[in-house]
């Protein structure tokens, strides 16, 4: 039986926390310090289950990587051609961004590859990371659909080329970058919006030439990455449940410690200060080349906006949480242009409007969004479908809900948010595990 979750309205959350290393940075943390030359530190590595999973199939691969403390990582880099060929299946678990940026980084090596996850990933579409892979030149194979396993062959002979992709997808982008990587010549990636950066910023920090602007970027084979060390920022999506949830408790007055503030990925901060949300930045700094800010959050009434399209790939993860904002905010909320949200862990609209319906929610789906009349919300029995987002976002729901509401299949938040439960509790929410 899959672990589940209680829940019902607590108290007003109050107090100072940090949240979990961002998912993102650390997977590309552990993939560039391992065919960098030489020896990096990570500190502030997220110790989830997605990112663990990044890690294991780079030990797999010849890569000697210790762990003296948790949410540290000492990676001792072979260099760019360095890793080793492994019989066995690469595991990347639940992780879509392992899978798609390991899709690139190993389409260039000189031994073969197959890249497996579980149920829940091996349903998730790799068509738009194979069809440019295969543009420069890479041999590879999916199931029927474009799904996992990715079966990758050998390929020493990489072209780099000129790609506008069809959607906007930092790993997309970041796949194609870190086959680049091993090309002959430019390869240059124009996106119809902007993604975030992470992937271009850490090139950089690892010492790779490279150019980009919001939208674009390009870069050339034949370079060296040289070892460095890397601070990874609190994870901004992970942040996100709290900024909701503070928002929307009535007496919250909360502060989220030094979270990523890269502007790729700060779209949900912009929707919801235009839904009228009281959350301010102090203390701004960089973190291993990322902007950081401690942000305080207290208890304002939202109101329903048109959520501009211009944001949405910039909160495409934190959509579900942006849904229960909605949910209890005045007015109508409406959101468009986020068709991604049907490939993710789960069809996030779709799961998210049964729940939410089911806590007494008038929510419409549309083909790319939804139509969302805020109200009160009461405890239901829902089900979060293995999607960590859906089942954190649901907990947020059940704090403004009367009742109890149990939330089904939440053991996948390990992936992301190892500790949640127990980090929420320490604030005022009312949430047990079991």
């Amino acid at each position: 039986m899959s672990l589940g979750w209680r829940a019902a309205a607590g108290t007003p959350l109050r107090g100072e926390i940090s949240v979990p290393g961002d998912k993102s940075i650390s997977h590309r943390a552990i993939m560039l310090a391992a065919i960098a030359e030489g020896r990096s530190r990570i500190s502030g590595f997220l110790e989830g289950e997605d990112t663990r999973a990044t890690a294991r199939i780079f030990a797999q691969l010849g890569v000697r990587i210790e762990a003296p403390e948790a949410s540290e990582r000492i990676v001792h880099g072979v260099g760019l051609h360095g890793l080793r060929g492994c019989s066995e299946s690469l595991d990347c678990g639940n992780a879509g961004t392992g899978m798609r940026l390991l899709t690139g980084l190993l389409a260039g090596q000189g031994f073969a590859s197959v890249l497996v996850g579980d149920a829940s990933l091996s349903k998730r579409p790799m068509s738009r990371v194979i069809e440019p892979l295969r543009q420069m030149g890479a041999q590879l194979t999916s199931t029927d659909g474009g799904l996992p396993p990715i079966r990758i062959d050998i390929n020493k002979d990489l072209q780099g080329i000129d790609c506008k992709t069809k959607v906007a997808s930092a790993q997309v982008k970041s796949a194609i970058l870190l086959a680049g990587l091993y090309a002959h010549g430019e390869t240059r990636v124009i996106e119809p919006h902007p993604t975030r950066d992470y992937t271009e910023r850490m090139l950089r920090a690892f010492g790779w030439p490279i150019e980009f602007a919001p939208g674009q970027v390009r870069l050339s084979g034949g370079h060296r990455l040289r070892a460095t060390d890397v601070s990874v920022p609190a994870d901004f999506s992970s942040a996100a449940f709290f900024l909701v949830a503070a928002s929307v408790i009535p007496g919250s007055d909360l502060l989220l410690r030094r979270v990523g503030m890269n502007p790729r990925r700060t779209g949900l901060l912009a929707a919801l200060r235009l839904m009228g949300a009281d959350i301010t930045e102090e203390n701004p700094d960089e973190q291993g080349g990322e902007a950081v800010a401690n942000l305080r959050v207290r208890h304002a009434q939202l109101r329903g906006i048109a959520v501009p399209e211009a944001l949405v790939p910039d909160m495409i993860d934190e959509f579900p949480a942006l849904f229960v904002a909605a949910a209890v905010a005045e007015g109508r909320t409406t959101i468009s242009g986020a068709a991604e949200l049907r490939v993710k862990e789960s069809d996030r609209i779709a799961v998210m409007a049964i729940a939410l319906r089911a806590m007494g929610a008038a929510i419409t789906e549309t083909p790319d969004g939804a139509v969302i009349d805020g109200g009160s919300l009461c405890g239901a029995d829902t089900d979060s479908h293995g999607d960590h987002r859906i089942a954190m976002s649901l907990a947020v729901a059940a704090q403004c809900a009367s009742g109890e509401t149990c939330i089904g299949d939440c053991e996948n938040v390990a992936t992301s948010f190892p500790g949640f439960v127990e980090l929420a509790r320490s604030i005022g929410f009312e949430l047990l595990a079991g």
